[in-house]
């Protein structure tokens, strides 16, 4: 898989106006098998699938960098810009070619050309951020465009009215990031500029795709769908000039076969049915192309017919899927990579743990307090893995009231950008805690009801872990290693099982093996810190006994009391953490496959004995 560096290096690639000859990938570390394949034009794929148009364009490349010193500087020269750096990467990672850390502040630049037809008859040009951390003032030919602030959401602006006539354009954008410093409370999820242990290395910059579409002046720009077990459909098509225009919607099976269309008006739900659908589940992950019209504008998308509801099975509260009782079993799943740090390298390396996970035999995974790009979620849609959706934490302090509405904003667009999905099931408000109000009033309350109105057909788990008050679906345990999962037993800082809501695991195991210094981050804090993993197994052959044992212990909690869903800590080692499936390079999985697969399937037929659904035996990827 890997290839060799010196021709990656001179592989020639003209991106946007600048050669490539003068990126070079830093050594990370720790690199895995993608790191020196990659090249120079990343994620070349289309970023938008649940919203896609054919005049596209994509300025991912080599762009070029620069440290900057305080907000509100003047634009710099072009030739002040003596870095090249990969878009997008991390600046901290390999990838982006700088390995640096710590810049609160710096530049990017780039130039482009857009095709003469993307601006004609009354066409826009819109230019699309997939994600920057954290704050990104754009400027496109010396122009301020706009600034958008919170590191994990995709934005655009309409950029026509900046463009010059002869093609060629300048885009700046400037980049404020503080991470967790002193002062700053936003969403950062596990990144620091103090990495050890649990907390890791942080990711500054344009860290996901950059690209630039045509479309008509009045366009499709938000598609709302929601489609359930009987066949019914709602839809919202958004659009950007709020009127009342007609719009045509049309469902597509993977035979090509329209199997339900509907007219409705833009900016307003309407329904349709479709007969006898497929459904989407994690044994049958069927999905459905979608074609949505609205004038000039044209833009497909997909979804999958599916229901999740709460039921109550011999007196127990679960966790239905289409009326049925299936149990839920993943991984806590972190999304960090040794050489891109918060971007994989590619598609390839990212799809890669998920077919892990599904191998296995899991059907769900955690997406730990990070939001990825569209096309992880677009692949857990196609695997059938069931998504828990963290909201990436403010630091472990408490924020004032200014700094939680902020907050919460950004969690009404996690949920506004990613509702859409049918393999995400539950939205998770808080970790552990982590810039959790405690005291004088408990906001997981308001947040869960506002959650509920935005989102009605999904779960809300209000806490994960410590502070639980009562609010949201699930009653969520953590405790390492040994599972309490809807037990008459617990530890503090998790509370007694509460009857009342559905009772999840939602974080245990976390057993370790080290491994040799090849398959380690190679960072001295990170070594220090291996020994605080909740348990070390000395060999393989012990890891897997444990995981057994472990597994076993859940398997009985499920079959004598109400353990409806698990989540076993974790996907991957990360830096100083030794406790995954893969070892951060994913060059080496600890689980013996047949063991585990045997016992994971244990846990689906355990809980098919108390009334739930036993999924199909799998057979390995």
């Amino acid at each position: 898989m890997r290839s060799n560096l010196l021709t990656s290096l001179l592989t020639i690639a003209p991106m946007l106006g600048n050669l490539a000859s003068g990126y070079e990938v830093q050594t990370p570390p720790l690199d895995t098998d993608w790191t020196y394949s990659v090249g120079t034009n990343p994620w070349p794929e289309y970023p938008r699938p649940q919203l896609q148009r054919s005049q596209w364009q994509n300025l991912n490349g080599i762009w070029k960098w620069k440290n900057a010193s305080y907000p509100g500087e003047a634009l710099p020269e072009s030739h002040s810009f003596k870095q090249d750096i990969m878009v997008p990467s991390c600046i901290e990672s390999a990838l982006s070619g700088v390995m640096e850390m710590n810049h609160t502040y710096s530049w990017y630049t780039t130039s482009f050309d857009v095709p003469r037809a993307y601006a004609q008859n009354g066409r826009r040009v819109l230019l699309n951020f997939e994600a920057v951390d954290y704050q990104a003032t754009v400027y496109v030919n010396g122009e301020l465009v706009g600034t958008h602030t919170g590191g994990y959401w995709h934005f655009n602006f309409d950029i026509t009215k900046y463009l010059t006539s002869n093609g060629e354009n300048t885009l700046h954008v400037f980049v404020f990031d503080p991470t967790d410093a002193q002062g700053y409370m936003h969403p950062v999820g596990k990144q620091t500029r103090t990495p050890s242990h649990i907390f890791y290395t942080p990711c500054t910059g344009i860290w996901q795709t950059v690209w630039i579409e045509s479309v008509p002046e009045s366009h499709i720009t938000q598609l709302d769908v929601v489609a359930d077990m009987s066949g019914q459909v709602n839809v919202t098509v958004g659009t950007s000039c709020k009127g009342s225009d007609p719009v045509v919607i049309s469902v597509v099976n993977n035979d090509g076969k329209v199997v339900g269309s509907a007219k409705g008006i833009a900016n307003q739900p309407f329904d349709f049915v479709v007969k006898s659908p497929d459904l989407w589940s994690p044994d049958s992950p069927t999905l459905y192309n979608l074609t949505v019209e609205l004038g000039d504008d044209t833009v497909t998308s997909y979804t999958g017919f599916r229901t999740f509801s709460i039921g109550e099975i011999d007196g127990v509260k679960r966790p239905l899927i289409n009326s049925e009782f299936i149990f839920q079993f993943g991984t806590l799943d972190q999304g960090f990579w040794p050489d891109g740090i918060y971007t994989p390298p590619n598609r390839e390396a990212m799809v890669y743990d998920l077919k892990v996970l599904k191998d296995l035999g899991l059907n769900m995974l955690r997406k730990h307090i990070k939001v990825e790009n569209a096309l992880f979620y677009q692949a857990c849609d196609q695997l059938g893995l069931l998504l828990i959706q963290d909201m990436p934490s403010m630091p472990l302090r408490t924020p004032d009231a200014d700094q939680q509405a902020d907050w919460e904003r950004q969690l009404d667009i996690l949920i506004q950008q990613h509702k859409n999905y049918p393999s995400i099931y539950t939205w998770v408000i808080y970790n552990e805690g982590w810039g959790q109000i405690t005291e004088g009033y408990y906001p997981e309350f308001n947040i869960t009801a506002r959650i509920r109105e935005m989102d009605p057909t999904r779960f809300v788990d209000a806490t994960t872990g410590w502070h639980d008050h009562g609010a949201g679906d699930w009653h969520d345990n953590h405790h390492y290693a040994n599972p309490q999962c809807g037990t008459p037993f617990y530890s503090i800082a998790s509370t007694p099982y509460d009857n009342q809501r559905i009772a999840i695991q939602g974080e245990f195991g976390g057993i370790g093996n080290n491994v040799s210094a090849d398959h380690l981050w190679k960072v001295n804090d990170a070594f220090l810190s291996i020994n605080q993993t909740y348990e070390l197994d000395l060999d393989l052959d012990a890891y897997n006994y444990r995981g057994h044992l472990l597994l076993s212990e859940l398997r009985d909690q499920i079959q004598k009391y109400a353990c409806s869903a698990a989540v076993w800590t974790q996907t991957t080692d990360v830096e100083g953490e030794v406790n995954g499936f893969l070892t951060y390079d994913r060059r080496i999985q600890r689980t013996d496959k047949d063991q585990w697969r045997s016992d994971i399937q244990a846990l689906y037929d355990a809980a098919a004995t108390r009334g739930g659904k036993a999924p199909k035996r799998r057979m390995a990827l």
